[in-house]
């Protein structure tokens, strides 16, 4: 989400409950997680396709001597460059990650974490990478199996209906066997069915 997007989120939450989403991140959360979702909170990230090389080379370097190359982990060093960059320029990072240390982010930054901070870790990391390809995941996850996650579903496809909708569609093409819309026509039934199909065209 862009910054501006989540002041939206963070205005509507005030207008629906009277609470301010900050505070309540604040309150129901701790330690690590609870300083990952405040961060995000704040919408500080840029919206710039401006990369910086030399930068992206530096906190490549910072990430690793805060995990894979330290004993545990320093994730107050991860939560600062994941909400204060950029997705481009977090691309950057992770691509001088992969070459200065021939490891892969991602995959050093979910063995180090666990529970609901390494889920929050791996969505932001994933969601920078390729935009798409996490929706294409999240819809295919809403369908697989017994059953359909709708309230899931239906949160990807509207979400992403007026920004990337067709990049989803071809990542999950891409990814799984089946287009989206095969998908959706074998998983659910009904106005439900038609609803979706209307809204990926």
């Amino acid at each position: 989400r862009t910054g501006s997007h989540i002041n939206q989120v963070k205005e509507a939450y005030k207008s629906r409950y009277g609470r301010d989403l900050h505070q309540d991140l604040n309150d129901s959360t701790q330690g690590d997680y609870q300083t990952m979702l405040t961060s995000l909170c704040q919408g500080i990230r840029p919206e710039t396709s401006v990369v910086e090389k030399e930068l992206a080379t530096k906190e490549a370097d910072e990430l690793y001597k805060a995990g894979a190359g330290m004993q545990g982990c320093d994730c107050n060093v991860w939560i600062k460059i994941l909400c204060m960059r950029s997705y481009p320029q977090l691309c950057a990072t992770f691509k001088e990650y992969s070459r200065l240390h021939g490891q892969d982010f991602l995959l050093d930054i979910l063995q180090d974490t666990s529970g609901h901070l390494k889920d929050c870790f791996g969505t932001t990391v994933k969601v920078a990478m390729e935009t798409p390809l996490y929706f294409a995941e999240a819809a295919y996850k809403a369908m697989k199996g017994l059953g359909t996650d709708e309230d899931r579903l239906i949160r990807v496809l509207v979400s992403r209906s007026e920004i990337d909708l067709q990049d989803v569609k071809d990542a999950f093409q891409r990814m799984y066997s089946g287009s989206l819309a095969q998908w959706i026509k074998d998983d659910c039934s009904g106005y439900f069915c038609k609803a979706l199909l209307e809204i990926i065209g």
